[in-house]
């Protein structure tokens, strides 16, 4: 039996972002975000009640700043404590799992989707997707992008305008395009 674009994109294999149902799909989140975006604060809440009713796995105490823009919001999955800022772009076109207690800065970006590297395919809507792991307790610092594939483990920090292109071990502090480890200078004695 023939796999749907959809199910070709969750099994990370080639397929076209142009099908159909992914459009409505599309569709769909551009609406709940949309509310939650334009919703005056103090009715919209920590979420807005559609993006909250979209999103795959929304625990309690989770808080999205406007602006705010996923994919497809079925594919995330968000556990208690997180908290974005504004700014944040998520493009779930892969499953994304924050864990609990996670902040991300102001226009994080977590990137699913690789597009094909051949203009032909390319211009034919291919595109394959990897999910993305992000622990506890872990800081993506200001602008911090973090591409496909990519876990980051508990307690990790990304420095502000980073691009994650590797897995980061827990308790990790990496910086820099592409991110590396850092490591805090030696306290010198006098």
């Amino acid at each position: 039996m023939a796999q749907t674009e959809r199910e070709k994109m969750l099994a990370g294999a080639w397929h076209s972002c142009f099908d159909d149902e992914l459009e409505e799909m599309r569709m769909t989140a551009r609406r709940a975000v949309h509310q939650h975006n334009t919703m005056a604060p103090d009715e919209r809440g920590t979420i807005a009640p559609r993006l909250a009713a979209l999103i795959g796995d929304v625990a309690a105490y989770v808080f999205i700043e406007a602006p705010f823009h996923c994919a497809y919001g079925v594919h995330l999955r968000l556990e208690p404590g997180v908290y974005m800022n504004a700014g944040c772009v998520i493009l779930d076109t892969a499953l994304v799992t924050i864990g609990t207690r996670t902040l991300l800065g102001p226009g994080v970006q977590i990137l699913c989707p690789n597009h094909h590297l051949e203009p032909g395919p390319r211009a034919a809507g291919m595109e394959r997707s990897q999910p993305v792991t992000i622990g506890s307790n872990v800081w993506l610092g200001a602008g911090a992008i973090v591409l496909p594939g990519v876990t980051i483990g508990d307690n990790a920090i990304v420095g502000a305008g980073s691009v994650v292109t590797r897995d980061v071990a827990p308790g990790e502090t990496v910086m820099g395009n592409p991110a590396r480890v850092h490591t805090a200078p030696s306290a010198r004695t006098g």
